[in-house]
């Protein structure tokens, strides 16, 4: 999707000049917590985008007002703050980046009229529903939801190592099964990771992230936890699209982690050469893997580094 992208071209067949102005394409950029917002108005600046966020209190890294055109900032649940923010600076395409806590829903939630009259609207507080449901009500106000990619296509992943290290056979018997296991709940909404030692399921993601279930499965298993994290089977990846980066392989590194595996093409890469640095550094294997065969067991590309 290349509509975001700047660019101009002479009109009624006059040659453009040097002092003609380029019209400013404007992208919104709701933003949580995490390095991923942070990746997206970078990217977007660069592009020449002017970039206007909305940014939530306690969650969003406050380094974002530097990279932004403007920010204003909302608490958990201000939907029509939001939507003003949006309006009066004329976004008509906007972007979701980074997570916001979904235990926070049961405290801290400061719901303004705008977000009240969503509420008797869903039937689940399910991540994907509960974020569609809001892009349905941007949409209506004008404002259309889109892909990250968009505008940060280096963020796109690929299929293979990220570093030195590449998965023997146990551990690719491990990502077979965390992947079967990640893909099964992932249906039912059980979130996104899954932790295997020794072809037994040790940790499951569920509210409270990525990095504490890792953290968990190193409390219970010790070292060699091997980390699967894939994107739910029918997640819209305009919002919540799975991301891996610096923050994810510190956490496996603190436990002794020996893989760290992800979905290739439905996940993110937030920052790919600190991750292959501290990847090798700390001797963790990270991988992308297919979709359809998460590298079985027979695969021939696993050799131990």
């Amino acid at each position: 999707m290349r509509y975001l992208r700047v660019s101009g071209r002479p009109c009624d067949g006059q040659e453009a000049t040097l002092n003609e102005r380029v019209p400013e394409r404007t992208i919104g950029l709701i933003a949580g917590s995490g390095v991923f917002p942070l990746r997206v108005a970078a990217s977007a600046r660069r592009a020449g985008l002017r970039v206007i966020a909305v940014a939530h209190e306690g969650e969003t890294d406050r380094s974002i007002e530097a990279l932004c055109d403007r920010v204003t900032w909302v608490g958990l649940g201000q939907l029509g703050k939001i939507l003003g923010a949006l309006h009066a600076g004329g976004v008509r395409e906007a972007v979701m980046a980074g997570g916001l806590p979904k235990a926070r829903l049961f405290g801290g939630l400061r719901p303004d009229l705008r977000a009240l009259q969503l509420l008797p609207r869903l039937r689940s507080l399910e991540t994907d529903r509960l974020l569609r449901s809001i892009a349905e009500v941007f949409e209506s106000e004008g404002i259309r939801i889109v892909d990250p990619l968009a505008i940060c296509p280096d963020l796109a992943t690929r299929e293979g190592p990220y570093g030195a290290r590449v998965p023997d056979a146990a551990v690719r018997a491990d990502i077979a099964l965390g992947f079967r296991i990640a893909k099964a709940l992932g249906g039912a909404e059980a979130g996104q990771s899954v932790c295997v030692k020794g072809g037994m399921v040790v940790a499951i993601e569920a509210m409270e992230g990525t990095d504490r279930c890792i953290r968990r499965a190193g409390e219970l298993a010790g070292k060699g936890v091997v980390v699967v994290k894939v994107a739910m089977p029918r997640q819209d990846l305009r919002f919540d699209a799975p991301c891996v980066g610096p923050g994810t392989v510190r956490s496996c590194l603190e436990i002794g982690a020996s893989c760290l595996a992800f979905e290739a093409g439905r996940t993110l890469m937030l920052d790919e050469e600190t991750v292959r640095t501290m990847a090798d550094g700390g001797r963790l294997a990270v991988v992308g893997v297919r979709g359809d065969a998460a590298w079985r067991e027979d695969d021939p590309r696993g050799a131990s580094a």
